[in-house]
């Protein structure tokens, strides 16, 4: 237990903004990597251990209530409608949080649309019970890292969809690869997983994991209670659904014969299997899945499950996976193209009567961020149909606007003609994104046993992560100079600054007090420790 005199220090602080980050994170790493450790080596006793000093640590619990508050749904409110938006709330919900004697809210109810055009229920936890789950979550993240399947990648730290297709790819392109795919769907993943089965397998707080589970969701003003499944919309249930998953590839690697060339993919829900026979996956693999399926309270949708030949190509996470006889081709799917140019359509048809520049501002996320999610694959043709596709969309939107006015006029108006290509889309230094501008580069697939809290791999990580920010800064030099002296890190916390975390520019010397823009006048903080710095440099002048 030699952990908890480093904690000590917590006891003098005073409020949120006089938090010493670095420390806390400190105390937290520390903790997460001796849980790590512990779970490798199977002594479970010793994880339960250090996961209740995990709960009990002001550190943690500070770093639960950071997370929470600075996420993308820090502004949706569960059923109390409270959030958490002031220093002094923020504080008041360190100082009160605790797993004992906790009683959790039911989850608001809300649905978000589904891609197939259905509906998707979201429960949304208040803020006290999404911050107790960030709590947990600090000590079972570790088990769950250090106990996954190798090859699942979905909400997994420094994992993506990325890693999962090149993985698919590698299974799939050489001479000698399986030829025969299951691509497989779970009905009802999050819904139905038994309760009994994880707070009986859960390596965490089981009377808190139990309440979670059984605290019901309000719906037009009623209550409901939840007899099985996990809320999707708390902070720790997708780290629940992967450790429900996690042991199916472990499950085919022992049953199945090497010859029967079997390699599995999973991210969260959807995963593939691939053999070198049909029959080996109808008459072995499913019945092994199903029947560590069934165990778990799920079961696999007959409509969405099948097997195919791979000449006949099958789609994953957004591609399409087909070979022919030059090769095999992973393209954006045409289920997927056809979603993209809807909302572009959409967002187009929103801004019909707005300026051009505001429209150019709502369509460039939209088209970096398809581009971004495709650039790995083989996608240059798709970019440029798509491209071609926008063209004329826009073309239609100018030309509604103007009906009395000619082609040349409308053209003169909303285009122009740059060093390299003609018909670009611009209003002043407002320039429409292109899609084909984003060439396409080759996906480094992380390490299948890579561990983000086990401290040999932390060379590996910072070298992956250094990779990742320089694609994200290309093109912003002052940027990517600056985050690269600061060694990725943010000096007022020592924790890395990714594009998940978001930074600000700071001025050391304020630009009121004379601060210019040199670089040498300039560092990168998270948007935390920004107004961390500026409020305690406020209350100093204040006292003076």
């Amino acid at each position: 237990m030699d952990a908890i005199p480093c904690d000590v220090a917590s006891f003098a602080w005073t409020s949120w903004h006089h938090i010493p980050w670095s420390h806390a994170h400190q105390v937290v790493g520390r903790l997460q990597t001796r849980i790590a450790k512990a779970a490798r080596n199977g002594d479970w006793r010793k994880v339960r251990n250090l996961q209740r000093l995990m709960a009990r640590s002001l550190s943690a619990k500070a770093v639960a209530v950071r997370r929470v508050t600075e996420n993308r749904g820090r502004k949706t409110a569960g059923v109390d409608r409270v959030t958490w938006s002031t220093p002094e709330e923020k504080w008041a919900a360190v100082l009160s949080l605790s797993t004992r004697n906790y009683r959790p809210s039911p989850l608001r109810r809300v649905h978000i649309p589904k891609p197939n055009g259905g509906k998707r229920p979201l429960g949304i936890p208040t803020m006290r019970d999404r911050a107790t789950q960030a709590l947990c979550l600090l000590g079972l993240e570790p088990v769950a890292e250090s106990t996954a399947d190798l090859n699942s990648y979905g909400f997994r730290t420094s994992r993506s969809t990325a890693d999962a297709i090149v993985q698919v790819s590698n299974a799939l392109n050489r001479k000698h690869s399986p030829q025969w795919v299951l691509d497989a769907d779970i009905k009802g993943c999050f819904d139905n997983i038994s309760h009994e089965w994880m707070a009986a397998n859960i390596p965490m707080d089981t009377r808190c994991l139990t309440k979670w589970l059984k605290a019901g969701f309000v719906e037009h003003g009623r209550l409901f209670p939840t007899k099985a499944g996990t809320p999707q919309g708390g902070i720790i249930s997708p780290v629940l659904a992967n450790m429900v998953l996690d042991g199916m590839e472990a499950l085919l690697r022992q049953r199945m014969p090497r010859r029967a060339k079997v390699n599995f993919v999973r991210y969260a829900d959807d995963f593939i299997v691939t053999s070198a026979s049909k029959e080996a996956l109808e008459h072995e693999v499913v019945p092994l899945i199903e029947a560590f399926l069934r165990e778990r309270g799920l079961s696999l949708s007959q409509e969405k499950t099948r097997v195919v030949h791979v000449s006949e190509g099958f789609d994953f996470l957004g591609w399409n996976v087909r070979r022919f006889r030059k090769g095999l081709l992973v393209a954006p799917s045409q289920r997927n193209k056809q979603a993209f140019f809807r909302k572009i359509s959409e967002c187009i048809r929103k801004h019909r009567a707005a300026r051009q520049g505001e429209l150019i501002a709502a369509l460039n996320p939209v088209i970096r961020g398809w581009a971004e999610y495709h650039r790995s694959q083989m996608s240059s043709r798709a970019f440029t149909k798509m491209d071609h596709r926008i063209f004329w969309v826009l073309w239609r939107w100018a030309y509604r606007r103007h009906p009395q006015k000619g082609k040349r006029w409308i053209r003169r108006r909303y285009f122009r003609t740059g060093k390299t290509r003609n018909w670009i889309f611009a209003d002043g230094e407002q320039v429409l994104a292109r899609l084909s501008d984003h060439k396409i580069r080759r996906h480094v697939k992380i390490k299948a046993d890579a561990n983000p809290f086990d401290p040999a791999w932390e060379e590996y990580f910072d070298e992956r992560l250094k990779r990742r920010m320089s694609a994200t800064l290309a093109g912003r030099r002052k940027l990517y100079w600056l985050w690269h002296q600061q060694e990725g890190k943010c000096p007022q916390c020592d924790q890395k600054i990714t594009k998940t975390t978001g930074w600000h520019v700071h001025h050391k010397v304020w630009r009121s007090h004379g601060g210019t823009d040199k670089l040498t006048n300039l560092m990168l903080l998270h948007p935390n420790c920004h107004r961390q710095i500026h409020v305690l440099a406020d209350r100093a002048a204040g006292t003076q």
